[in-house]
């Protein structure tokens, strides 16, 4: 037996003026899970205590909390001392237990035509990763544009998806994802990542359903002027100044003892729209023994229509920049862009592999730059965070020169082709993004995506500075207290 000291998020509608957090000090076996420690509180302190549960085995999904802020079932989630028990994100009733109807009421049931063909043996294997959905609504919980824009939510998406893979279904599932806010969803992975049976909603469910979207003509406008113009230049934003590529040799060597050498794939967004940033980058790596080859012939990697549902074009953008590594026998590709080093983790087969500038800064070990006397807050990107797992390494590298105040990662509205297409939740997005950046009292803002930085800037009176220009100040600072004074 243990004992544990936990904090439960408590609020009677009809007795309490405001939800407060209700202390208790509870005794359980080794190995309790969450839930036990609610029956616990509500057998042995307060039976007022109002919570949601039926199979206690993962099955039935009526169980799911928050613990310390993150989506769980209670019956599968092991209990820990000190943590802190809420109810999902979304309408509360009464303690844990949350208004689900109006979600669980957007999900489709299956409707079967006149003429039933039952699925196949291949159907069936491509329907099941969509399947093993309990209906928990942690997804839903954790969806960033539900809080922001209509949406019927990730559950219901992915029921759209697995009903238009199903003969036996008459309706068109498609067009009513579409009129349920398809296009709204930011790709920001949170509902995945959340979902205890681990169903990939936006590579499984949203991306191939606007997939089918654009087979039937139902992509965006602006989406579709994306692709035009990614077949026309090779790139997914117009040209705005004198690109990166366009301003270094194809190799960069260091400025010392060669520790070793990586490929670079830059991304639109840092040769089009930020190039200065991918200099910074390039002079850190330079001054850590690191030479940078870089193709000139590389295009975009593909996200911005694989995201976007139009992939007719992507085999060619796949095979050129596959081909402009291998052929300088390139084993190692560095990436600055979260989104460019999602996809080309995720979505290519290559025969190289595919490293974040900040694993490959971590891995040479770099000089220590001076410390700034600057207070900063680090953005998690979602196609970092999420699509790649990197987390501690881009903290690892800000906490040597700056102090890190952090805030909740959450989404800031750029990915998915929504700043493109729904320009309305993207700015509603940055400004939740805004205000927790002002909670932190922050003088300035790190991240580690283009796409971030740009659409954050555009949101917020802090400088929104990449984690490699930060890094570029720190060995300035350092260079400036190491050159002889002027004493004239």
């Amino acid at each position: 037996m243990k004992e544990l000291s936990v904090r439960v998020f408590r609020y009677n509608p009809e007795t309490d003026e405001q939800p407060h957090h209700q202390h208790y000090l509870v005794t359980v076996r080794e190995g309790a899970r969450v839930l036990h420690v609610l029956h616990a509180i509500h057998d042995e302190h307060d039976p007022s205590l109002s919570y949601r549960y039926c199979c206690g085995s993962g099955q039935c999904g009526s169980c799911a909390v928050r613990v310390n802020g993150e989506p769980v079932l209670a019956c599968t989630e092991e209990a820990r001392d000190g943590m802190t028990i809420e109810p999902l994100e979304l309408p509360v009733q009464k303690d844990l237990v949350v208004d689900m109807e109006p979600y669980l009421a957007a999900v489709s049931s299956l409707e079967p035509g006149e003429e039933v063909r039952m699925p196949t043996k291949e159907e069936v294997e491509v329907i099941k990763p969509l399947r093993s959905c309990i209906e928990c609504l942690a997804c839903v919980s954790a969806c960033p544009a539900l809080r922001v824009i209509e949406f019927a939510g990730p559950t219901a998406m992915r029921e759209d998806m697995r009903l238009s893979l199903d003969p036996r279904d008459s309706r068109d599932r498609v067009t009513e994802a579409v009129a349920n806010g398809l296009f709204t969803c930011t790709s920001c992975q949170a509902c995945w990542k959340v979902c205890p049976k681990d169903i990939e909603i936006p590579g499984k469910a949203i991306e191939k359903l606007r997939a089918l979207a654009n087979k039937k003509g139902l992509t965006l406008p602006r989406h579709q002027a994306v692709e035009r113009l990614v077949r026309e230049t090779g790139r997914s934003v117009d040209r705005t100044e004198t690109t990166f590529l366009e301003q270094v040799p194809e190799v960069l060597e260091p400025y010392g003892e060669v520790k070793g050498t990586v490929g670079f794939f830059v991304g639109c967004m840092y040769n089009m729209r930020l190039p200065k940033t991918a200099l910074d980058a390039m002079e850190v790596l330079r001054r850590n023994g690191i030479r940078v080859i870089i193709p000139k012939e590389q295009i975009c990697c593909g996200s911005p229509l694989i995201r976007t549902g139009q992939i007719g074009y992507l085999k060619t953008l796949q095979q050129r920049n596959i081909e402009a590594f291998v052929h300088r026998g390139i084993d190692t590709v560095m990436t600055m862009c979260a989104g460019c080093g999602s996809t080309l983790k995720n979505d290519y087969d290559c025969p190289f592999r595919v490293m974040d500038i900040n694993e490959v800064l971590l891995k040479f070990e770099i000089e220590p730059p001076a410390r700034l006397p600057v207070k900063a807050t680090y953005h998690d990107p979602c196609h970092l965070l999420r699509g790649q797992g990197i987390r501690t390494q881009p903290r690892e590298l800000m906490s040597r020169v700056v102090d890190l105040v952090e805030m909740p990662s959450i989404c800031c509205g750029s990915g998915g082709g929504v700043r493109s297409g729904v320009p309305q939740e993207a700015a509603a997005l940055a400004e939740n993004r805004r205000k927790e950046i002002e909670k932190t009292g922050a003088d300035i803002v790190i991240s580690s995506c283009p796409f971030c930085e740009f659409h954050i800037q555009e949101h917020t009176d802090r400088p929104v500075k990449n984690i490699t220009t930060v890094l570029l100040e720190g060995y300035r600072e350092k260079d400036k207290k190491k050159a002889p004074k002027d004493w004239a």
